[in-house]
């Protein structure tokens, strides 16, 4: 009887199991027409090559790498083939983004039935695109309603009761709302201005040819190494770029960007169709710098 029992109730326990499993979720299943549009652009073989992770979760299956993609690799910005990325060829034509809106399927259709022919560029560039949000979205990171697509954003840590905190916020201050129009340059250190008492920066740690020091504008590095980080997040190349001498204990290594003088400066070209809005915003030893398509 026991035996029974026991046996029922396993019964009912997998029962349960399985009709949790086949619950509906919160991810809309794409229509046969868009799985189409994103069959078109997919290469397999590049997706299992280029994403280990993926491929360590569903193996070399076509259909479930597609499904990835489709279901999650979108959004999260990944390629569908080395030379397509949906997110990078949103970012790269407002005449697009216009036409079609938050639809990816339909930028996939496009690059297939007109883009190529167009000569269009499809491709990331090797580089990372996250997902746009929605052009009526506000950007409200910094305390303000800006509206635009956010192609990425980045945030950083500092102590907010030391003399170099004031340099970190008064940086931020000062990158905050520039607009960089499509084709100008942008230069970190003369956005800025130069690091002085008569500009309001005070006395604090710096880093020089290795070694710990002091000196007038010290945490203003972070600022540009928050914006460097934003950068290579949403696939926006750096024109001029430089490491600090020593690892930076706010952010990865690799994606810091030391400024100096009149010869070390962070700075980029707007390779997008748009206006690119830096948005910055620190205070309470939070630093966030979001970049801004409008």
């Amino acid at each position: 009887m026991k035996k029974k029992q026991w046996v029922f109730g396993l019964i009912g326990m997998l029962l349960c199991a399985a009709m949790v499993l086949l619950q509906p979720t919160e991810i809309k299943a794409a229509t046969k027409a868009e799985r189409n549009a994103y069959r078109a652009v997919f290469d397999a073989d590049y997706y299992y090559n280029t994403y280990p992770d993926v491929a360590a979760a569903i193996g070399n299956n076509r259909e479930a790498l597609l499904n990835h993609f489709v279901t999650f690799g979108v959004s999260e910005g990944r390629s569908a083939s080395a030379a397509f990325n949906p997110q990078a060829y949103r970012a790269r034509y407002a005449d697009l983004q216009q036409a079609f809106g938050n639809d990816m399927a339909a930028y996939c259709r496009h690059y297939v039935n007109y883009g190529k022919k167009e000569g269009r560029n499809g491709s990331a560039d090797g580089q990372t695109f996250v997902a746009a949000q929605s052009s009526t979205q506000a950007v409200e990171t910094t305390g303000q309603n800006i509206s635009g697509n956010v192609i990425a954003s980045y945030t950083t840590s500092y102590e907010d009761d030391v003399p170099r905190a004031n340099n970190v916020e008064l940086a931020a201050r000062r990158i905050n709302g520039v607009a960089v129009q499509p084709g100008e340059n942008f230069s970190f250190s003369a956005t800025i201005l130069p690091r002085t008492a008569a500009n309001g920066y005070v006395n604090a740690p710096i880093f020089v040819s290795g070694r710990t020091g002091m000196g007038i504008g010290g945490g203003v590095c972070q600022v540009s190494s928050t914006l460097y980080a934003a950068m290579v997040t949403a696939g926006l190349p750096a024109t001029e770029r430089h490491a600090h001498s020593l690892a930076v204990d706010y952010l990865p290594a690799g994606l810091d960007a030391t400024i100096a003088g009149n010869y070390m400066d962070l700075k980029f070209t707007n390779t997008f169709s748009q206006p690119l809005l830096i948005q910055a915003y620190a205070e309470g030893g939070t630093l966030t710098v979001t970049l801004v398509l409008q």
